[in-house]
């Protein structure tokens, strides 16, 4: 086991060579938000596994995904790529072939490379990854992770990918908590159909916590040690209204954890930003591989070693379209103290599948949000600020963490604002981000997308 004072003095990639590349395990969520875990100050959500990886290791703060959608944040992991460089720029939409080099070069370093679960965006996006071995469906992980390991004959080390489904709706049915006594994000609408439908969130939470916490035991039972690169994080925020689909922190702001014995300090945080596009970078790195040049994404081992260190001073994320749904391209800035959001369709309505749907064990709460909003001003306010956004949007992240007070038209913020303005048209324009879109916008002089895709369907049944 090596030391953490020789790990402290030279260079992390330095420690490793050929024969002795870690095992790494990177275990993925699917839609959860930074805040509804015990580790980053839930009052509610029971994470046992996560508080045990943030005991044991390094705690990210302030990471983040490309966008907040799962295809192009999966399809920006395994490229290294922002959207508009990798193709995935809108949700469902397939990835440039090219562009998803970041496990065949891990493979290329000396690795076996395999994904359990959701890790991908569907099967047909997996293949382009170049995987050794991938099983894409998203159930019984522990399951599939103990009958890989029990075949398992290679010698080589392992880089295991495991992405659990869950808190991705429909939540369960079940509720382990009691939607009573829970605390709803404070720009909620209050309502008994919200409560239970965060009930339900939270239990998905600590049921695929769980299933972490299996999947971590077999593979220390399979090693005979924990001394391997354990990572929890998220593809994005969960499909609450202002997180998924969204680019305020509460969908672009992941949980990231980092365990690994001998190697990171355990028990640290850090505030140094980072990105998913980062994350293959910094894998090989550690295993002394080769970058491809021209990536977007850039290694943050120097963090793990250090967690005062910086690594980004400005982080850009994106979002279009999920096809039909979910219309609203947004482009942001995020610094250490401000995020800066450009809504390039202002006359449009901000929307997602939530508040669409209306699904049980998804948005079925947004009933009950339009009747509060008969009689609440304060609930038509905030449906208001869901469908209706700004053209610009600046926000002190210091005094305003939760992103609630824009200072856009605020005089003492316009040289800010044209600064961050001219760094957003230069990097769209180095990316080639033309804004693509498939399908036009709702426009908010009509009715709101819940009403005309409720009207398309029951055509659509009536003519089959």
């Amino acid at each position: 086991m090596r030391t953490i004072t020789l790990f402290f003095i030279l260079p992390l990639a330095s420690l490793l060579n050929a024969s002795d590349l870690p095992n790494i395990v990177i275990f993925l969520a699917d839609d959860h938000s930074l805040a509804d875990s015990s580790v980053y100050g839930s009052p509610d959500a029971r994470t046992p596994m996560m508080q045990s990886l943030a005991d044991e290791g390094l705690v990210f703060n302030t990471a983040f995904v490309a966008s907040p959608a799962c295809g192009p944040s999966r399809s920006a992991l395994m490229s290294g790529l922002m959207p508009a460089r990798n193709g995935a720029e809108g949700n469902h939409e397939q990835p440039r072939p090219e562009t998803q080099v970041m496990v065949k070069q891990l493979k290329k370093a000396g690795y076996e490379v395999v994904a359990l679960g959701k890790v991908h965006h569907g099967k047909d996006y997996a293949k382009l990854c170049g995987f050794d071995f991938f099983d894409h469906r998203p159930t019984n992980l522990a399951g599939k992770v103990k009958a890989y390991l029990d075949a398992r004959e290679s010698d080589k080390p392992l880089c295991l990918l495991v992405g659990d489904r869950r808190p991705h709706v429909k939540w369960t049915k079940e509720m382990h908590y009691d939607p009573e006594s829970i605390t709803l994000p404070d720009h909620f609408i209050d309502t008994p159909e919200t409560r239970r439908h965060w009930a339900r969130y939270l239990t998905d939470i600590t049921g695929m916590d769980d299933e972490m916490r299996q999947v971590d035991q077999l593979v220390s039972e399979y090693f005979g040690n924990k001394d391997y690169l354990f990572m929890y994080t998220a593809d994005h925020g969960g499909q609450w209204p202002f997180a998924k689909w969204n680019l305020y922190d509460a969908g672009i702001n992941v949980p990231m954890i980092v365990r690994w014995p001998g190697m990171v300090e355990p028990g640290r945080t850090t505030d140094a930003i980072v990105s998913w596009i980062d994350i293959f970078p910094t894998l090989l790195e550690l295993a002394e591989g080769e970058v491809p040049e021209g990536i977007d994404g850039r290694s943050f081992a120097n963090v793990l070693s250090d967690p005062s260190d910086s690594h980004r001073e400005i982080l850009y994320t994106t979002h279009n379209a999920d096809k039909q749904m979910n219309i609203y391209p947004i482009r942001s800035i995020r610094t250490e103290r401000y995020k800066f959001i450009r809504n390039l369709n202002p006359e449009t309505y901000h929307s997602n599948h939530s508040d669409i749907n209306r699904f049980d064990g998804a948005g079925l709460y947004w009933h009950e949000w339009d009747e509060a909003a008969k009689e609440s001003l304060e609930a038509r306010e905030i449906i208001r600020r869901y469908y209706q956004r700004e053209p610009v949007e600046l926000f002190d992240l210091k005094n305003d963490p939760l992103e609630q007070t824009n200072l856009a038209t605020d005089p003492e913020y316009a040289d800010l604002i044209t600064d961050f303005q001219k760094k957003l048209n230069q990097w769209m324009a180095e990316q080639g981000d033309t804004v693509r879109l498939e399908f036009a916008p709702f426009p908010l002089d009509g009715p709101t997308p819940y009403e005309v895709i409720k009207v398309r369907r029951a055509q659509q049944k009536d003519q089959s």
